[in-house]
């Protein structure tokens, strides 16, 4: 009896890692709202970039990766199950909020982006954040960004358009927010930021 007093055990010791922390819960609210008001900004900016992309519409998707970074990013920060569909919710209420130019349908992504980013660390049971799990959320976040939009906004697109856009959105989408999410992760670790965190202890 003794002994398990002093040592507790490694399943009590996961059940605390686990659980969400005040600061957690604040810190992945303050990236959703800041990115809310990146998103706002970025649809302004995909708006003004249609005519550059007429002639080829889906390589426009190569911008799309910026919409999809709180999904990966809040858990590699946070490292916590639902950090990521969290901080996407919140940045697509946010975005939505400023007038967004796709309404409330942004609600609706942001909340089946975030789910889809999930998958790339629940895979993993939500033990390991480094670049394996960063790409794959990245990837899963990506295909169904772009499987929404094929359904929602362009259903009439020729095959090769969709298959075009679905692998430049994925490809945005890993470069930005899982390469990104990864860069940003080690540059905040490494100036102190995340001294309060496991991220800011461990090199990813």
């Amino acid at each position: 009896m003794a002994q398990k007093a002093v040592h507790p055990s490694s399943t009590d010791a996961t059940v605390r890692s686990t659980r969400w922390r005040t600061v957690d819960i604040v810190v992945t609210a303050v990236l959703g709202v800041a990115f809310g008001v990146v998103f706002w900004a970025w649809g302004l900016l995909w708006a003004a970039l249609d005519a550059p992309f007429s002639a080829f519409p889906p390589a426009q998707a190569v911008m799309y990766g910026v919409w999809l970074l709180p999904a990966v990013l809040a858990p590699l920060i946070v490292r916590k199950a639902g950090a990521g569909l969290f901080a996407e919710l919140v940045a697509s209420i946010v975005s939505a909020l400023l007038g967004s130019a796709w309404g409330t349908l942004t609600i609706v992504y942001g909340l089946l982006q975030g789910a889809a980013g999930e998958l790339g660390y629940a895979a993993f049971a939500y033990r390991r954040y480094g670049w394996p799990q960063a790409l794959l959320s990245a990837l899963c976040a990506g295909a169904m960004a772009a499987a929404l939009d094929l359904l929602n906004y362009y259903p009439d697109w020729a095959a090769g358009w969709k298959t075009s856009y679905l692998l430049l959105v994925a490809g945005s989408t890993m470069v930005i927010a899982g390469i990104g999410g990864m860069a940003l992760t080690r540059a905040l670790a490494a100036s102190g930021a995340l001294s309060g965190f496991a991220s800011g202890r461990t090199r990813v």
